[in-house]
Formats: structure tokens, sequence, C-alpha cells
């Protein structure tokens, strides 16, 4: 259960995130907050599994964070987006999930770069959750 102040937070985030409904549509996706959320969602869930295997204690830190991601996708969901939000979840996940275990790869380049790439993605994310 989330407590009052992720709540309050993402009630902060949604106000100051959110442009009107019409400026909403005309924007891009990099500007939809509900899609940073969405996606930060997915990311959080691929590195909480492959914290499952790699270094669990550190994976109940990212279900915290990912749950209070989940807790802003919820807050700024817009009725009928259910379908759309899940996609951008997947999507993510599944990606994410691709860095991550390019991360264990065998030719080092190869992993430096794929862990470079996912601390990138997850510095927008870590900044919404911290």
């Amino acid at each position: 259960m989330c407590s009052l102040r992720t709540h309050l937070r993402a009630t902060a985030l949604i106000f100051c995130l959110a442009p009107s409904g019409a400026a909403w549509a005309a924007d891009g996706l990099a500007d939809d907050p509900l899609y940073l959320f969405a996606t930060c969602t997915g990311r959080l869930s691929a590195l909480m599994e492959h914290q499952w295997i790699v270094d669990g204690p550190a994976s109940d830190r990212t279900r915290q964070d990912r749950d209070a991601m989940l807790t802003l996708v919820e807050a700024a969901m817009r009725q009928g987006a259910e379908v759309q939000v899940m996609a951008w979840r997947i999507e993510a996940k599944v990606a994410h999930a691709a860095l991550l275990a390019q991360s264990r790869s065998l030719d080092v380049a190869q992993a430096k770069r794929a862990e470079r790439r996912a601390g990138l993605l997850m510095r927008d994310c870590s900044a919404i959750t911290s």
C-alpha cells in the first residue's frame, strides 16, 4: 500500500506536468506524462526481474519504485487509454530487459554500452520516484 507521501507526490506531479486537454492531444509522446510514467513502470519491472537474478535485495527497492510509478500511471490515465498504456509498459519492459540481458554479455564492450544505455534510460525514471 502506498503512503500518503506517495499520493501527494503523484498529485503534485500530475498538476505540474499535465497540460490542458487540447495541448495534451497536440503534443508528441515525449511531452506526455502518462507515456513517461508507463514506460518507466515497464523499465522498472524489467529491472526488478533482472535484480531477482543478480541482486535480490535491490529488487525490493525497485519494486517500491515500480509501485509508486504505477500509482502515477493510474492517476494520470485518461479514460479509454488502458490498452495503449499497457502496450507502452510492455514495450518498455521488453526493450529494457533486452538491454539488461546485453549488459551480462561476454563481449565487454557490448555489455558496457548496454549498461550505460540502461542507466541513462533509468535516470529520468529515478528522478520521478526519488
